[in-house]
């Protein structure tokens, strides 16, 4: 009689070996033999779906490319950027008294090109960990990205690329910028 080897391994558990002989009932022996090996992976594979990502940790000055021509940097006293419509760096404080860290808010700083809007801002304030940004606009979402200092005292700065539709170029396409946190709840939310 030829014999059916299956054999399990996962990342972290040792290697197990199950055998059986052929005729009937070894299709059913292994499969029952096989189901802890397929749980233990569809818990892996659920735990890596959950997790929530994290804003990207930048040192003071490092330059961030969101796309072409449109680059974020922080230092301890705020964000700085430049556009391709606009190549010249600006700044927003945090440090001049303007925003309350301690208070969830954000902001956003927009550059429109005939077809596309580069946006970004400051976040700030909200309670647990800031893990994704959603831009709501007329034509639907846009996920952006998150940046944050490694020292971060409680701010960080989002950003996103908008295409605009045929004749879309007005500002009033975005309707709300929201910051979500690590637990899918909302940090803080600007609505437009």
């Amino acid at each position: 009689m030829a014999a059916v080897a299956v054999t399990a391994a996962l990342v972290g558990t040792p290697a197990v070996a199950y055998a059986a002989t052929s005729g009937t009932g070894t299709a059913t022996a292994v499969a029952k033999a096989a189901a802890p090996a397929r749980a233990q992976v569809s818990a892996v594979a659920n735990a890596a779906r959950t997790h929530a990502p994290t804003p990207r940790i930048v040192a003071p000055g490092e330059h961030v490319t969101a796309a072409p021509g449109f680059e974020l940097w922080l230092t301890p006293e705020g964000k700085h950027w430049f556009t391709p419509s606009s190549p010249e760096p600006e700044f927003r404080s945090v440090v001049d008294g303007n925003i309350d860290l301690n208070t969830p808010g954000v902001s956003m700083q927009a550059e429109i090109s005939p077809s596309q809007a580069y946006l970004s801002g400051l976040y700030y304030g909200g309670k647990g960990t800031a893990s994704r940004v959603v831009v709501t606009t007329k034509a639907g979402t846009v996920q952006g990205k998150l940046i944050e200092l490694a020292d971060n005292t409680g701010w960080g700065v989002w950003y996103a690329t908008a295409d605009f539709g045929p004749g879309g170029t007005d500002m009033d396409f975005i309707t709300a910028i929201t910051v979500y946190d690590t637990k899918g709840k909302v940090y803080a939310q600007l609505k437009i």
